[in-house]
């Protein structure tokens, strides 16, 4: 938890937080964009404009946590934000082997997740998936035994 950043904020800003400008932001007295005070126009800065809803949805997540855990902060104490914190960390670590499919339930009960129903809960089903895996030359790859090529 960021403690400098500390605020009862429900919605995130609508101002995006990225680099990347647009053409009329950079542009120098003859209309034509200031590479050596901005660099490389991109892609993503050119043709995307971005809408105001976006940056909101993108930093939704963050700013709803943030918010419970500056609440816990200011009700309980420093102790209830970092023990949420550091439960979430431990539960985050324990995983099956990548090809079998896991669902991590204590971190959708620690976050809140196990509440709402998004399209990952239906829509990501690794049983759907129809590339086949080689267990063992995943798990050798994972543990650094041999280099090998995903059969």
């Amino acid at each position: 938890m960021d403690m400098v950043n500390q605020s009862l904020q429900i919605v995130p800003s609508s101002h995006a937080d990225h680099d990347s400008k647009s053409l009329t932001e950079t542009a120098n007295s003859f209309g034509v964009h200031d590479t050596l005070r901005y660099g490389i126009r991109t892609i993503e800065s050119e043709i995307l404009e971005k809408h105001s809803l976006e940056n909101r949805l993108k930093h939704w997540d963050e700013t709803r946590t943030n918010l419970n855990l500056t609440m816990q902060r200011r009700l309980y104490g420093m102790h209830a934000p970092i023990r949420v914190l550091m439960e979430r960390n431990i539960v985050s670590r324990v995983q099956r082997i990548p090809v079998l499919p896991s669902s991590n339930l204590s971190l959708d009960i620690l976050t809140g997740k196990d509440e709402t129903i998004d399209f990952e809960d239906f829509l990501n089903e690794p049983e759907s998936s129809t590339e086949m895996m080689n267990v063992h030359a995943i798990m050798e790859h994972k543990l650094g035994i041999k280099p090998s090529a995903f059969n």
